[in-house]
């Protein structure tokens, strides 16, 4: 153990990582052992009071307060970033990028001549019986055959088989993921409260995020469309991720709008506006397959807007991510995007996936059941955290509640071994500690494919907790990819 390492555990409020401090790491442990305790938790205090002034919170389904309304909570935000160096994510970005592509080849190969279905890579019941699937796709041509312009791909990073830490794909988030806005709102929170951090530290830039997806947004629109109208479609205000839909469309500097907002004519889409009918052409829709439109899907929906999907059809509008795309982030089918990267894009993965049993094998149902208090098991529709056993963790009454689900319904679950997840520094009440951490980068597909460098790190916070999500007690912290 070096000098510096020595002086980090010597710190009033904890040690930094462990014993070691990592080289990427250090120029910004030498800065913060020089902070003292009072100071950092002034700063603390600092964000959560702009963060509640600005409205940044998200609304947690199922909770009440005292009057009877939904409860809105702050997402917990850490002051130490997570850093990680320009080499380890250029080798993602690559990973990113292969994975993105072959998921959106794989969707318009399932809605289109289903390729890999007659190969007999991915077995057919499992796309064509899956929830997920909309047989309403079928045959609908989209701009440029791209399904997922926005895409959250979740990453962890975890001891490989070599027994060095490697990155791992977690999930892939396409339908409507996430999260964005508080990976820039981190980054401001951190420039506001740290500015001289920055003169330090090449940080590589986040800011041009909006600009990237309106780029993104307006390269889909219906062809021989010269100025694309782009609106971001929102539930409403009682959505949980409502702050993120305002934010992104006032950061566009496009129209918010509401399914009542919009209407449809000779099948093309209008908003209402105080100058009367204006066409639309692109929608970022936040509002789930579901809810889109009562003449197709739900006929109780109040959210969308009937006729919507025959001006999708028409090709008069682009709804994106694309209806139908959440048949390839759904788990069930997870294990196979290797197969897709191979058959797509004749490539190896270069991103690997977690090993996955997939519980409707009758084998592997055999082999969760007997490791059920080691494994993490996950429903292959589930989302936020929810409908999940983490076995090591878990009450004896949880695993018996799962082991009759399992029972039940084993095609509606997946399981994967407990990765040893890496933690990353992290401010707690006691000090400084260690807390798992994974990240979520957002790939922009278009002409091109892309992304800010980075993503958002979300943190368990609770010591030992291996789900990081904002609904099961996680939070947040700013993401620095340092720059050569």
């Amino acid at each position: 153990m070096d000098k510096l390492d020595e002086m980090m555990k010597a710190l009033p409020y904890g040690n930094l990582d462990g014993d070691q401090v990592r080289e990427h790491y250090r120029t910004y442990a030498r800065w913060l052992s020089t902070q003292s305790a009072q100071s950092m938790a002034q700063r603390r205090e600092e964000a959560e009071m702009i963060f509640r002034r600005v409205g940044i919170t998200f609304a947690v389904y199922g909770e009440k307060d005292e009057d009877g309304a939904g409860t809105e909570r702050l997402i917990p935000f850490d002051m130490i970033p997570r850093i990680i160096p320009a080499g380890e994510w250029r080798a993602l970005e690559r990973g990113l990028v292969q994975r993105v592509t072959a998921l959106n080849r794989f969707i318009a190969d399932v809605y289109g001549d289903q390729e890999i279905l007659k190969a007999g890579i991915v077995p057919r019941e499992q796309v064509e019986h899956n929830a997920q699937f909309r047989p309403e796709m079928v045959g609908v041509k989209v701009p440029h055959q791209i399904y997922s312009h926005i895409s959250g791909i979740d990453i962890v990073r975890a001891p490989g088989a070599d027994g060095q830490p490697d990155y791992f794909v977690l999930e892939d988030n396409l339908r409507v993921p996430s999260g964005v806005s508080y990976m820039l709102e981190d980054r401001k929170m951190m420039m506001r409260l740290f500015p001289a951090l920055f003169n330090q530290h090449r940080v590589a830039p986040i800011a041009h995020y909006p600009d990237l997806l309106l780029e993104t947004l307006r390269a889909s629109c219906p062809a021989g469309t010269a100025e694309p109208t782009v609106v971001v479609l929102t539930p409403g205000m009682y959505n949980s991720a409502y702050f993120e839909h305002a934010f992104l469309a006032q950061q566009m500097g496009v129209e918010l709008v509401e399914g009542q907002d919009l209407f449809v004519k000779d099948k093309f889409v209008y908003m209402r506006t105080t100058r009367g009918p204006r066409r639309v052409d692109v929608i970022y829709r936040r509002v789930d397959d579901d809810f889109l439109d009562p003449l197709v899907f739900r006929p109780d929906s109040t959210l969308g807007c009937a006729g919507l999907i025959s001006a999708y059809r028409a090709g008069n509008v682009t709804i994106c991510n694309a209806v139908g795309t959440g048949i390839a982030d759904d788990k069930s089918l997870y294990p196979y995007v290797p197969q897709m990267i191979a058959f797509y894009l004749g490539e190896k993965p270069l991103l690997s996936n977690v090993p996955t049993y997939m519980c409707r094998k009758p084998e592997d149902l055999a082999y969760t059941l007997a490791h059920l208090s080691e494994l993490v098991v996950k429903e292959v529709h589930g989302a936020g955290g929810y409908g999940m056993l983490v076995g090591p963790a878990a009450s004896a009454a949880e695993l018996a509640h799962f082991r009759q689900a399992l029972a039940a319904n084993p095609a509606g679950y997946i399981a994967q071994p407990t990765l040893s997840l890496s933690s990353c520094p992290t401010y707690v009440q006691s000090g400084i500690a260690p807390r798992h951490v994974d990240l979520r980068p957002y790939v922009l597909s278009g002409k091109t494919v892309q992304m800010v460098p980075g993503g958002l790190t979300r943190v368990a916070l609770q010591e030992g907790s291996l789900v990081v999500n904002s609904s099961q007690g996680g939070g947040t912290k700013d993401t620095w990819i340092l720059e050569d």
